[in-house]
């Protein structure tokens, strides 16, 4: 409907402010509904008002009339048959019957009651109903037609009450104009109002629907957060906890719902200590504290709080606010490492350019050489250069955005024989050849990883089980196999304890680590590396012949035909697939030697 007719309809059901829906619509059924039963509620007292004057003046006085009680009789059964059974109709442009048939019953028993009751009982006020029904439920046209018909009947009730045709009654007449006049002033002003109300009505429905979609959202948006939000109230009663509050406080004990209070733990009285003296000075506070855990580390806190304005009777509350120190100080890192990497970046790239002239220069020296120590002397030159040259390549890879090199241009690496080759080697060297235990089971497949990287890969990965291993026979596990028809899976597990889940969330982030004397470069290493062949590495709690350990694993696309050159896309072929020989010589002699392989990356 548009906006200009608005004024036409009674908007307790119908307004242009409120947007068209399912739920609206509802909304102004509801609102229908209930001014529609206390229009009948009030038929219904009507008519046992009228009924019980009847009975008592046909009782009591004797003065009473037995057809008019007879007419009040039949009123009251329409009225209480109108407001049980019969289901209002919302009104529209037409009048309906339902309409016409209820005003227009109010009318005529109205008026019947007027004229032929002997009482000299006054019943024009009643005629204010069915004009107030009409001018707030339906249409202004219905309100002044109901006014318009009943000031027709009163003028017509004062024309047949004179005693001549020829006699007129002026007084009653004015009388009657006057009742009229206000009847059309009752049923503009009462559709008016009527629309008022319902303006102000849509515009709180609109105004409670934004505020309950803003609370879902903040709700949201609370729950998400990594800072722990805690509202309390100055009886240190928790009110509200989001779940990194939670299990800030108690991890998976925090009851569902409950209600705690600070001062419950001996491990929170810092925590209340805090909220009460910002209850007493009225102000905002902070501090560092520590949370002692019964079954797992101490937490370290940031805590702030901050108090809302007083609120009714209940005066104000406290929201606390709670940061694990351990994030704050990951992004610190992650902001210093970004600040090294562009420093690094930038040295790297001023060392190439003396670094090619020493090559270059090196290379005329080998020329000329003449004895062997010579030429010894010249090939640590460069071999050293060709390291130092690496070395500048990483800092720059790490750097810049590396694509992928699971490419032709990376040879085919026979998977099982590289991973024993370096297990052994890391086992002898570490002398842990009892705690490691090594189950391959992809002798035939093969994958495209540069050698070194590999090494670097697994090597990290077992220093990092080594740290948290029992030391215990075959606390440390490698093993190999396919995973599906496309992946190779390699696994590192050891029998160590379940990490934090705060350690978990930053694994792979550089220099995050939960022990002091690591640099916490390790995972973000492999990381690192697996990405730039295609590969994913992640973690898992997992359990190996009935023990729990922490897992490892590195998904990485297997080589189709066993290790064949293959094409790729049809445009380049693998020149070579690695023999176990070329993985000793590439892998396992610059190990024993205490040097890194040589080979470009």
């Amino acid at each position: 409907m548009a906006h200009e007719d608005s004024s036409q309809f009674a908007p307790s059901w119908y307004s242009a402010f409120e947007t068209p829906g399912s739920r609206s619509r509802e909304q102004r059924k509801k609102a229908f509904m209930r001014l529609w039963r206390a229009f009948m509620q009030a038929r219904v007292f009507v008519a046992v008002v009228v009924l019980g004057l009847h009975l008592f003046l046909l009782l009591a006085t004797g003065n009473g009339s037995l057809p008019m009680t007879a007419l009040a009789s039949g009123y009251l059964l329409a009225t209480v048959v109108v407001l049980l059974l019969w289901h209002p109709a919302e009104h529209t442009r037409a009048p309906t019957v339902q309409w016409i048939i209820t005003i227009g019953v109010d009318v005529a028993v109205v008026a019947a009651l007027q004229h032929f009751d002997s009482s000299g009982i006054n019943f024009t006020p009643l005629f204010a109903l069915p004009v107030l029904l009409g001018a707030i439920l339906g249409q202004l046209v219905i309100g002044l037609g109901s006014a318009a018909l009943v000031t027709l009947l009163l003028l017509g009730d004062a024309w047949l009450s004179s005693p001549a045709l020829g006699q007129i009654d002026s007084a009653r007449f004015l009388q009657a104009g006057l009742a009229g006049t206000g009847f059309f002033l009752v049923a503009v002003l009462a559709h008016q109002l009527a629309i008022r109300l319902a303006r102000e009505e849509a515009v709180s429905a609109s105004s409670q629907a934004a505020a309950r979609a803003q609370a879902a959202v903040n709700e949201v948006v609370i729950e998400s957060l990594e800072v722990g939000v805690l509202v309390i109230d100055a009886h240190g009663v928790v009110r509200n906890a989001n779940p990194a509050a939670r299990n800030m406080l108690m991890g998976e004990a925090f009851p569902a719902g409950a209600k705690l209070l600070l001062s419950a733990r001996p491990s929170w009285s810092h925590l209340a200590s805090l909220v009460q003296e910002s209850f007493a000075i009225d102000a905002a506070l902070e501090t560092e504290t520590t949370i002692e855990h019964g079954d797992r580390p101490a937490q370290r806190l940031h805590a702030r709080t901050q108090l809302t304005p007083v609120i009714g009777e209940r005066g104000s509350l406290c929201v606390l606010f709670l940061e694990d120190l351990r994030e704050v100080e990951a992004r610190v890192r992650t902001e210093k490492l970004a600040s090294m990497g562009r420093m690094s970046a930038a040295v790297a790239h001023e060392i190439r350019n003396p670094l090619s002239a020493i090559t270059q220069a090196n290379a005329l020296l080998d020329e000329d050489a003449k004895t062997p120590e010579q030429k010894r002397l010249t090939r640590m030159i460069d071999q050293n250069a060709q390291r130092l040259s690496r070395i500048v390549d990483d800092i720059l890879n790490i750097a810049r955005p590396q694509p992928s090199r699971a490419d032709g241009q990376v040879p085919a690496l026979p998977l099982d024989v590289a991973v024993r080759q370096v297990t052994g080697e890391w086992a002898r060297q570490n002398q842990v050849t009892k705690a490691l235990g090594v189950h391959l089971h992809s002798s035939q497949a093969s994958v495209r990883f540069d050698p070194e990287h590999l090494r670097r890969l697994l090597v990290n990965l077992l220093d990092n089980a080594l740290r948290h291993a029992s030391g215990k026979a075959a606390s440390i596990r490698v093993i190999t196999q396919a995973s599906g028809q496309e992946h190779l899976r390699i696994s590192v597990w050891s029998d160590g304890g379940p990490l934090e889940a705060t350690v978990v969330k930053h694994l792979f982030e550089p220099f995050f680590s939960s022990e002091s004397r690591s640099s916490g470069l390790g995972l973000y290493i492999c990381r690192e590396l697996c990405e730039r062949y295609g590969a994913q590495i992640a973690y898992q709690r997992s359990r190996l012949d009935q023990l729990e350990g922490n897992e490892f694993y590195v998904l990485m696309p297997a080589v189709r035909g066993s290790g064949a050159p293959v094409r790729d896309g049809g445009q380049h072929s693998l020149p070579y697939s690695m023999s176990p020989q070329d993985i000793e010589r590439t892998i396992v002699d610059p190990l024993r030697s205490g040097r890194s392989p040589l080979g470009k990356h």
